[in-house]
């Protein structure tokens, strides 16, 4: 098995070669695979350009002839992740190491992005300081600021590529192995600070019966990574219990899981709880960060750095015709949880977003659109432990019911 090292050996071709003579120093075998095009490579690849490209369905010579550099590197991408995966289905891939400016950071995160959680990634870039979301995406990438442009070795860019080699090197050689035989059922769960006390009673029954809880951040990232996941058939039973990144996406908040979120486990059959939980708020960054076009409306700040504002009966409506029929169309057992006292802990007599009239249009919202789905309405706020009890006991029904079924 090898590393795959990425590169467009014509720009990056002698930073590479110190990023591999360094791996290999530590013991790791490489496989030096060249993503560039237009000039001539500084050192030899393991594996072309002219391989990269064909891979992709077409040709070097193709891409010079177009001398489109955006092209170039969208093809690179696809090139370069078929050969990936490739590989990694026949068992020769531990690890996939890139380096790059804006060009080899897209080539490398979007191979990477392709591997399943678990294979070591790690990318150097130039862009790593900034928002990087869009590169990582809901995979474990590593990205390892560069500091310094990749442009010639020095003391900086040397530094940081065998501080890059050391860290690819001992994720390849440290890796955690776990026994199957000791593994649990996995159950996700969704959870932000203002559902935190719901979350962790409901984890604790999950547990004392037997099950592994993974908890998500309702923070965009979170929910797009444990949709992928339900996806990747890792998960017995979901306990979405916030679903907050709804109203990001609805309103244009900044913590928007996209438009299919929700959507995973009721495509793939996994049976699943599901609540409202921080519905009534929509995320931003400091205050001055919320478009103008918001500035009558009701906000809380949480702190220096978020800005919460309240959804209005209106947008609640939405939010609960959307949820109840994203749920609805569950292929396994579903319900939906209806905390009728509040869906946050900022949503509750005296506190900020207390709004009776919001709830009340997103709970009629549900019932209104939930077809068969099972709703369940439990006359409490949503951080008491009657809900999360009921939420966890009903989930373990459901779960239960799918082993019997399966036997």
């Amino acid at each position: 098995m090898s590393v795959y090292l990425l590169a467009t050996l014509d720009t990056k071709g002698n930073e590479a070669a110190l990023l591999r003579d360094r791996l290999v120093e530590l013991g790791v075998t490489v496989v030096m695979v060249d993503t560039g095009c237009l000039g001539e490579p500084q050192v030899a690849a393991d594996v072309t350009r002219q391989e990269v490209f064909a891979a992709a369905g077409t040709s070097h010579a193709e891409m010079l002839d177009r001398n489109d550099r955006g092209v170039a590197v969208t093809q690179a991408a696809e090139g370069a992740t078929r050969l990936v995966v490739d590989a990694l289905a026949r068992g020769e891939v531990e690890g996939v190491v890139a380096l790059g400016g804006s060009a080899g950071t897209t080539i490398g995160t979007a191979t990477m992005r392709a591997l399943p959680l678990g294979v070591p990634k790690v990318m150097i870039s130039t862009l790593a300081s900034g928002d990087v979301r869009h590169y990582v995406g809901d995979k474990d990438i590593l990205m390892f600021n560069s500091v310094v442009d990749l442009l010639g070795i020095n003391r900086i860019s040397r530094m940081v590529l065998c501080g890059a080699a050391a860290a690819m090197a001992g994720m390849v050689q440290n890796r955690l192995i776990e026994s199957a035989a000791e593994d649990k059922p996995l159950v996700a769960a969704t959870m932000f600070g203002v559902t935190t006390p719901c979350v962790e009673r409901a984890k604790e029954i999950l547990e004392a019966a037997g099950y592994e809880v993974l908890v998500f951040h309702a923070t965009g990232n979170g929910g797009e990574a444990m949709e992928s996941l339900i996806a990747e058939g890792m998960f017995a039973g979901v306990l979405d219990i916030t679903t907050t990144e709804l109203a990001d996406e609805l309103v244009g908040g900044i913590l928007s899981a996209g438009p299919e979120r929700l959507t995973a486990a009721a495509r793939c059959g996994i049976p699943q709880v599901v609540s409202v939980g921080a519905t009534d708020m929509v995320n931003f960054a400091g205050r001055d960060s919320v478009p103008e076009r918001f500035a009558e409306r009701t906000f809380h700040r949480h702190n220096a750095n978020v800005t919460l504002m309240r959804t209005t009966p209106e947008e609640c409506a939405k939010l609960g015709e959307e949820i109840a029929r994203k749920i609805s169309a569950s292929t396994a057992s579903a319900a939906i949880m209806l905390p009728l006292a509040g869906v946050s802990a900022i949503d509750c007599t005296d506190q900020p977003f207390d709004d009776s009239a919001a709830r009340q249009s997103l709970f009629d919202a549900v019932r209104s659109h939930s077809g068969a789905c099972e709703v369940i309405e439990v006359d409490h706020h949503i951080n008491h432990p009657a809900l999360a009890e009921a939420a966890a006991e009903k989930l373990i029904e459901f779960m239960e019911q799918k082993k019997t079924a399966t036997k």
